[in-house]
């Protein structure tokens, strides 16, 4: 036992160890207090717990300016949308316009809810270990509630060279005055940020937090609203771009608080499949640092790899459908957006809109599709920076049909606006690997899972508890619960409960 004035030892194996204790010190969280069973927690009630009401996020961003972004029709895309659909198809498309936010992304809406619970609570400043948009959204809502701010980032590879977005958005987190840690690719990142955590008492503003995304909800409930006030109807599809999960859970359930519980929920990312997210080698070979397969497929299967016990983003419980496109769809879309629209936007929110752009073909024109956030963009952030990066790295460039992209290979920019698609992720497999995931260290000598153990899992899954017993006894674990093999199984039917 360590004495009170006597500092804790800093190996890394001795802090790994502390993990736990540091992290439920730095967010005031105790997670234990919501779990129900080996598995189960109580979701709902850890973040209502957070005592936020849609009506109190909305007062506390409008403080910091957050929210209240424009929805734009994209006229001019949908006209070329239904050039290219057959007959009657070719849905309207709307973006909401998150470059309006002050640091630039809808990443303010979850910063804006973690700092002002940082400063209730006291804390002397807030560490976030983020590479993306996040930490400079986390640094400008500190500088505005006078709070100390230091940001984490794995920026470059062992030969020292860096990503050109991430130097972008430590440039950013350096201009509102936040402390930049930047790190090459490697497992030291986490130690290197609890340690920072148990020596500066800072708050954890965590990507994965109830308030960081709570925070999100707002930015659902305001498409439904103003589309509802302007149109006279909810979306038909809304389109987020996945990673971590939070952009897709928060907004999803900002549709279901404004009534639109109906609205198709489409995630996208980026196909960056056979790179690895960890590896030096890979690192500088992927041209997106977000919204990409690397982050979206392991965090859909299974959330709690997150910097907190218990992940508030559950992705799987909110996707009707899962879709990828590629490096060289999003390049081109990202052209097109400025070309025809005079909006140019940096890469992840034109991720999904790249994936909506293929998705309108599907749906008639009467309908909506809403792409659900735009981001800003800069020198790093452009296409320009990335894919010169990518030539750097010995990466072909070349125009065609994009089904030739190779991830770290060969980037193809579509010569043709009809050449972008989307290509589907089958959820049932993403299903099964949650539940092999979550059920691979139980043994039926440990415990049955009761009712309410199967029915978190359907739940977590997008599922029911059905397909949930269908696959413990498929995978020969038919002592975890009971069942009856007559029972039928149902999908979410593109629904919310």
């Amino acid at each position: 036992m360590q004495g009170k004035n006597r500092p804790a030892p800093m190996g890394y194996d001795q802090v790994m160890s502390r993990r736990g204790e540091i992290m439920q010190s730095s967010v005031g969280i105790d997670y234990n207090s919501y779990r129900t069973g080996i598995l189960s927690f109580d979701y709902e009630r850890m973040l209502e717990n957070t005592c936020y009401t849609i009506e109190k996020i909305f007062e506390i961003q409008r403080q910091s300016a957050v929210g209240n972004t424009p929805l734009v029709e994209l006229k001019n895309m949908t006209e070329l949308v239904r050039k290219l659909s057959p007959a009657g198809k070719g849905a309207r498309v709307f973006v909401k316009d998150e470059a309006a936010n002050p640091s630039g992304s809808f990443k303010d809406r979850r910063a804006c809810l973690s700092i002002f619970e940082a400063a209730k609570r006291g804390y002397p400043g807030v560490a976030a270990a983020t590479s993306g948009n996040y930490g400079a959204a986390v640094a400008s809502q500190a500088a505005r509630r006078g709070l100390s701010c230091i940001i984490v980032q794995e920026a470059f590879d062992s030969r020292g060279i860096a990503q050109p977005e991430i130097l972008e958005k430590a440039r950013a987190c350096e201009a509102y005055g936040a402390e930049v840690l930047r790190l090459s690719v490697g497992p030291e990142l986490f130690y290197v940020f609890l340690t920072i955590l148990e020596e500066t008492g800072y708050f954890n503003a965590s990507l994965y937090t109830p308030c960081a995304v709570i925070g999100i909800e707002t930015l659902g409930f305001e498409i439904a609203e103003e589309l509802k006030e302007r149109e006279g109807k909810f979306p038909d599809m809304v389109v987020a771009t996945h990673a971590g999960g939070g952009n897709i859970t928060g907004t999803a359930r900002g549709l279901d608080k404004a009534g639109a519980g109906q609205s198709l929920t489409i995630a996208a990312s980026v196909d960056l499949s056979g790179l690895h997210m960890a590896s030096d080698r890979d690192f500088n070979r992927k041209s997106f640092t977000t919204g990409h397969t690397g982050f979206g497929i392991p965090f859909a299967t299974w959330p709690d790899r997150a910097d907190v016990p218990l992940n508030a983003a559950r992705p799987l419980r909110y996707m009707d459908r899962y879709v990828t496109v590629t490096q060289g769809e999003v390049f081109y879309i990202t052209q097109l957006l400025a070309e025809l629209e005079g909006m140019e936007r940096g890469p992840a929110g034109n991720t999904s809109l790249a994936a909506g752009f293929a998705l309108a073909r599907e749906l008639d024109q009467d309908q909506i599709l809403v792409v659900q956030e735009t981001e800003y963009t800069g020198a790093g952030k452009h296409p320009t920076a990335q894919l010169n990066l990518a030539k750097k790295m010995g990466i072909k460039i070349k125009r065609g049909d994009p089904e030739m992209n190779i991830p770290g290979k060969v980037i193809v920019i579509p010569e043709h606006p009809a050449q972008i698609r989307v290509k589907e992720v089958d959820l049932e497999k993403l299903r099964e690997s949650y539940l092999n995931k979550a059920l691979s260290g139980l043994s039926a000598q440990q415990q049955r899972l009761d009712e309410k153990e199967i029915a978190f899992l359907a739940a977590d899954t997008g599922s029911d508890p059905a397909f949930v017993k269908e696959f413990i006894e498929n995978a020969g674990l038919a002592g975890l619960a009971g069942h009856s093999r007559g029972e039928s199984r149902g999908g979410n039917n593109g629904t919310r409960g």
